[in-house]
């Protein structure tokens, strides 16, 4: 619902849903608060959409072309 409300994705305000809101009322260090947020800005981004995105610096995981389901479990 939060998505059809809005023109553009807000990434930001889905951001802040995971980390602050669902996690951050099971999370009791500030610290662990700050680092699942810094972790799902790395997932949950306008460049995670593009081929190819990499999740992280090594390149291993990466999002891959929308496909079928063989393609899905060749890349897996």
């Amino acid at each position: 619902m939060l998505l059809d409300e809005y023109k553009d994705i807000p990434y930001k305000a889905i951001n802040f849903l995971g980390a602050q809101i669902n996690y951050g009322g099971r999370v009791t260090d500030d610290k662990d608060v700050r680092l699942i947020s810094v972790i799902l800005q790395q997932y949950i981004n306008r460049d995670a959409l593009r081929d190819g995105y990499k999740y992280s610096e090594s390149g291993i995981y990466q999002s891959i072309p929308a496909g079928s389901l063989e393609e899905y479990l060749v890349y897996i």
